[in-house]
């Protein structure tokens, strides 16, 4: 218990130096929805496969990569059954379709989304949204530290992984 506690003093801390920024709540919860399960994602990753055609198939593959990784997440919660942050000092800024926190399905689908955009676009600067999600899901007080760092680490294998195979390798 001392470990969720530690992560729970965390949180409190996040909270305390983001929630009153102008604009914070906000901006976190736009992105909740953004990354709702991994659609935002999928639609980008549709939308560059109908406007790039020429790179068609790397865009098909930031949509397999957010929806697969989506998936592995909901699983991995169903296993784990880590319950969302309770303590009172938490303030909870989202409604949220589960009661399961481990991992964060939208640092999950994130980071896979953006790993695949980042190969398409052979450059790493997609991947500054990778922090931002994973910053704005303790923002909103709805998952702990190692759960949006679970998250990260299955989407960023998920993607690479979807990158192989695609590769034939």
């Amino acid at each position: 218990m001392a470990k969720q506690q530690l992560e729970a003093d965390i949180l409190v801390e996040i909270q305390k130096r983001c929630v009153d920024k102008p604009g914070a709540l906000q901006i976190a919860r736009g992105m909740s929805h953004f990354g709702e399960h991994a659609l935002g994602w999928m639609g980008i990753g549709a939308l560059g496969a109908l406007i790039d055609r020429k790179r068609r198939a790397p865009w098909l593959k930031v949509i397999a990569s957010a929806f697969i990784s989506h998936a592995a997440s909901v699983v991995i919660k169903r296993i784990v059954r880590r319950k969302r942050p309770h303590d009172s000092r938490i303030k909870i800024g989202v409604a949220t379709p589960s009661k399961l926190s481990f991992p964060s399905s939208h640092a999950t689908s994130t980071t896979a989304a953006l790993v695949s955009i980042s190969l398409l676009a052979k450059s790493s600067l997609p991947l500054i949204g990778v922090p931002a999600m994973m910053l704005s899901r303790m923002v909103l007080g709805v998952h702990y530290p190692t759960d949006v760092l679970a998250g990260a680490a299955l989407g960023a294998v998920t993607a690479t992984s979807v990158e192989r195979l695609g590769r034939g390798k």
